[in-house]
């Protein structure tokens, strides 16, 4: 891998009611400017792991770093280090009595201290980068499914994470409005940002990751290459997961 490990995670476990366990002793390293790729089946533990690099859900054991911060320590900043990992829903999670500028411009002015001026010029700029500028005065209610999805990723950016994690970004949507989503994370990888994605696209895993992991019962099966993956998957595991879903 090239650069710096952005995310760290050393044997990682997430139990739920002490009978479920769904991360199970989980390493995982991925460097500055890389894409990774999460798939699996439904309840394979994906969501989870995405979910523990940014603590929403506070692992059971190990540790997770991310740009050299051990958020599994109980002395370090979690808001000062959560304000440096952008990350996208499934549902759009966008607040629908407010506009879009005030969406985006919300957090910026809270937790980045921006002036209005600021908060406003900065949210502009990110509208323009997902493609719908002249929505800023639109609120949630008035917009298309992926266009709202394109205002969460923007509210995102705004906060000029080093990380985004999307989690399933495109699976509420109509599959007429997959592809603008996918767009603008085909862009948001080849500008170089750090990206964990979860997903069922896989032509975006094909087009956009430089690694992709099969994960299945809260364990990493395989990982690799995608062509390799795909084309060549070591595990009886992965070939009878790709073998039900590429046709």
């Amino acid at each position: 891998m090239a650069g710096n490990p952005m995310i760290r995670m050393m044997r990682v476990s997430k139990t739920f009611d002490r009978t479920i366990h769904a991360v199970k002793d989980l390493d995982l390293e991925v460097a500055e400017g890389e894409v990774v790729v999460i798939v699996g089946p439904s309840g394979s533990g994906k969501s989870t792991v995405l979910r523990c690099i940014n603590l929403l859900e506070i692992p059971t054991s190990g540790t997770v770093e991310v740009d050299g911060f051990t958020l599994t320590d109980a002395a370090t900043d979690l808001d000062h280090v959560r304000a440096e990992v952008g990350m996208v829903f499934q549902q759009f999670n966008l607040f629908p009595h407010l506009t879009v500028m005030e969406n985006i411009t919300l957090a910026q002015r809270k937790v980045r201290n921006r002036s209005k001026e600021e908060a406003t010029s900065v949210a502009m700029s990110q509208l323009d980068r997902v493609g719908i500028p002249d929505k800023a005065d639109a609120f949630p209610r008035q917009l298309s499914g992926g266009q709202q999805q394109r205002v969460a990723i923007a509210r995102s950016l705004a906060m000029e994470p080093k990380v985004m994690l999307f989690d399933e970004p495109t699976s509420a949507l109509d599959p007429e409005m997959v592809k603008e989503v996918l767009d603008v994370m085909l862009e948001l990888a080849a500008e170089g940002m750090t990206m964990v994605v979860v997903t069922h696209e896989m032509g975006f895993a094909r087009a956009a990751a430089d690694r992709l992991i099969f994960i299945d019962e809260g364990q990493i099966v395989e990982i690799g290459a995608p062509d390799d993956v795909f084309n060549d998957p070591r595990s009886d595991r992965t070939r009878a997961f790709f073998a039900k879903i590429l046709h």
